[in-house]
């Protein structure tokens, strides 16, 4: 990892999905640090603000697109207007997600099929239509946000660990794919990170910080970007998450369910 090259962030565009906040705002942050033009996307008004900010502090073009992308043509619909636009992608940061922590037969329909679109649907046909312009470009970087819970089955986020799985290994696959073409994908499978996405009081997040078991954002997205910039399939940052990983997995389904009974269900 000492060894990475980066290359000249001042000659490159990073589109970033889910960027009005939490990690996906540091990734635009970080990238925008080191010189790199963005295209930022969200499904909340205020990804403007954000992109005025991020003007004003680093001194780099941003463009800012409020889009929901939790439908099924939202890919081809993004991918357009950056075309129509004239943006050209070089780096991908697949970052947009949903969480809930419900069983699948207590979940709306709507909000399945939400998350099947968010997180596979959309973030395949991204991987599709933008890396057809790296490969012919010989140039290009893909970021996939997978989890940590990608590993094990995990009751009361069946959908969210399921699809996150999904994310694991599809990058793992196109980075094979891709590689020949001097584009490379990467899967970044981390455990707990102190952003909203969990729904836990600001308390609470920093408290799980302070203990080692959050990552914050600024931490995750510089390991990320050197994993990324240094052609890695994935990683999971963390020594905690692997032992926990360890621990989990061995604890038997019936344990793990008297567990979130006791301890999560109200």
């Amino acid at each position: 990892m000492c060894c990475i090259k980066y290359p000249d962030f001042t000659t490159l565009k990073a589109l970033v999905t889910g960027a009005s906040s939490g990690m996906g705002l540091e990734y635009a942050r970080q990238l925008a640090e080191k010189g790199c033009s963005l295209v930022i996307v969200s499904n909340e008004e205020q990804i403007h603000t954000v992109a005025e900010d991020l003007r004003q502090k680093y001194n780099v073009t941003v463009a800012s697109v409020c889009k929901d992308l939790a439908h099924a043509e939202a890919a081809k619909e993004l991918y357009d207007w950056c075309h129509a636009e004239g943006h050209e992608i070089d780096i991908l940061v697949n970052n947009a997600g949903m969480f809930m922590f419900r069983d699948v037969n207590a979940t709306e329909p709507a909000r399945i099929e939400a998350m099947l679109n968010l997180h596979i649907i959309t973030l395949t046909q991204m991987c599709r239509y933008f890396s057809v312009d790296m490969c012919q470009r010989k140039r290009g970087w893909i970021v996939n946000m997978s989890s940590l819970s990608a590993y094990i089955p995990n009751f009361g986020i069946a959908l969210y660990s399921s699809t996150k799985a999904y994310i694991r290994v599809f990058t793992r696959s196109i980075y094979w794919e891709l590689y020949d073409h001097n584009v490379y994908a990467t899967a970044i499978c981390p455990g707990g990170v102190a952003t909203r996405l969990l729904g836990l009081p600001d308390n609470l997040l920093k408290l799980g910080v302070n203990l080692g078991v959050l990552l914050t954002p600024e931490k995750l997205v510089k390991k990320a970007l050197r994993a990324v910039f240094g052609h890695r399939k994935q990683i999971m940052p963390g020594i905690i998450n692997h032992i926990g990983l360890a621990v989990v997995t061995l604890l038997p389904p019936p344990l793990r369910m008297w567990i979130r009974r006791k301890f999560f269900d109200k």
